[in-house]
């Protein structure tokens, strides 16, 4: 059975539980992406979400109280995610709280959950979300029920920026390094754009045209090539790991020799295992504190909550798994909050997510990385864990096997801390 089956039989066990017995439960919605053009990602990470959410209702629910899940695979296409959304939100089964995706349809959705005061927890980590005030320098509009758990892009970017900054020193490189944001034209690897450009140009870099290219594999050579005239140093990848994958093999081919940064979403151990040594040297943020196979204590619930979904326990979970699981029992110990205070609904779940600072769920010390939200800052985690991607030797293998031969790594290089500047808020 493949994950993205595994997932949808678990949506489906918890939808034939709907009916009278779910008046009482706390109706809860999640979006995922496990069919669209960036469900190499969303899988993973939904179903870390989905197991979550199942392994909460098996231990307690919150505060004895069952959450009644609905899962929908709305295919990374935002009218359909407002069209779920309407549904979600209207008449007597509305739903406390939404575990959502994408960076489209959640800017969409921004006002909607804000005047319907339904806390929206997503995959996305713009930081236009970041601000529910409004009152941010660079015109964001206000955003106070959406939360994420993880930098934001721009802050990713940032991190990584600074850190280029020094390695451009540390190898002794001469004259000004260039730098290129790459990307499809869509909002979400848009989002960081001029955030990174800016700061790029305050560190030194000289900022070079931004290279678009699509959020689905393709061929990608020109682009590649564009980078080698162009002399760029050092290139931001804005989409997901499966478009990634396609740019790493193509500059590969041609000789571009550029230091890749991706986002939250550009790489991961699948990715590695597709693009090989593609992808020796890669760049990018990881949310979690530990990943799978790590030493934490909170890695002991992480391999019971993949037992939801996988009950032999072997199944190796990527980096977006964690994380997935990070953000739901956020939305959880929120709800929990909420219960003993005045009842779960969403003004009161978003309460819950002010009570705490450097706030880890309990259970998953060592895994979710303290994180802080407060009623005029959104932007929850400062502290940017920067890994690169080593990849050695044939990647003909399962990613078990290849990480357990050390074929492929994935290194923590940095923890960079991003300022909260209050110009940066919502951009």
């Amino acid at each position: 059975m493949t994950m993205k089956t595994v997932l949808l039989a678990s949506a489906a066990v918890v939808l034939l539980g709907t009916g009278a017995a779910n008046a009482q439960k706390i109706p809860v919605g999640h979006l995922a992406d496990q069919s669209g053009a960036t469900s190499d990602v969303g899988v993973p990470f939904g179903q870390g979400v989905a197991d979550a959410l199942a392994y909460i209702n098996k231990n307690g629910g919150v505060g004895g109280t069952q959450m009644d899940v609905e899962t929908v695979d709305y295919g990374y296409q935002a009218p359909r995610a407002i069209s779920q959304y309407k549904k979600w939100s209207s008449g007597s089964g509305k739903v406390a709280a939404i575990q959502g995706w994408g960076t489209a349809d959640t800017e969409a959705l921004t006002g909607f959950v804000g005047k319907d005061e339904i806390p929206y927890y997503s995959g996305s980590y713009s930081g236009h979300l970041t601000d529910p005030t409004g009152n941010g320098p660079h015109g964001s509009k206000p955003a106070p029920y959406n939360f994420f758990y993880g930098p934001s892009y721009s802050d990713g970017l940032r991190a990584m920026l600074m850190w280029a900054a020094e390695d451009w020193k540390k190898k002794g490189g001469s004259g000004k390094p260039k730098y290129v944001h790459m990307g499809a034209n869509h909002p979400y690897p848009n989002a960081p754009k001029e955030a990174g450009e800016q700061l790029a140009k305050e560190l030194g870099f000289d900022v070079l045209p931004a290279v678009q290219f699509a959020l689905t594999p393709g061929d990608y050579t020109a682009q590649c090539l564009t980078l080698k005239q162009a002399g760029a140093n050092y290139a931001y990848l804005g989409n997901t790991a499966g478009s990634n994958i396609s740019v790493l093999k193509a500059c590969q081919t041609v000789g571009a020799q550029v230091q890749f940064m991706g986002n939250v979403w550009g790489m991961d151990e699948n990715a590695a295992k597709a693009a090989g040594s593609a992808a020796n040297g890669v760049i990018f943020p990881v949310r979690t504190a530990a990943i799978w196979g790590g030493d934490a204590p909170g890695m002991k619930i992480v391999k019971e909550i993949s037992k939801v979904s996988d009950a032999a326990g072997t199944a190796y979970r990527p980096v977006h798994y964690v994380s997935g699981i990070c953000s739901a029992f956020y939305m959880k110990e929120a709800m929990d909050w909420a219960k003993q205070n005045g009842g779960v609904t969403g003004p009161n779940i978003r309460k819950g997510m002010y009570q705490k600072k450097d706030w880890v769920p309990a259970g998953l010390e060592g895994v979710c990385v303290p994180s802080t939200w407060t009623e005029t800052d959104h932007r929850g985690m400062d502290k940017v864990n920067l890994y690169r991607a080593n990849v050695s030797g044939d990647t003909g293998g399962s990613v078990d096997e290849l990480v357990k031969a050390g074929t492929i790594k994935l290194e923590k290089i940095a923890t960079v801390d991003v300022p909260r500047k209050p110009e940066w808020l919502g951009w």
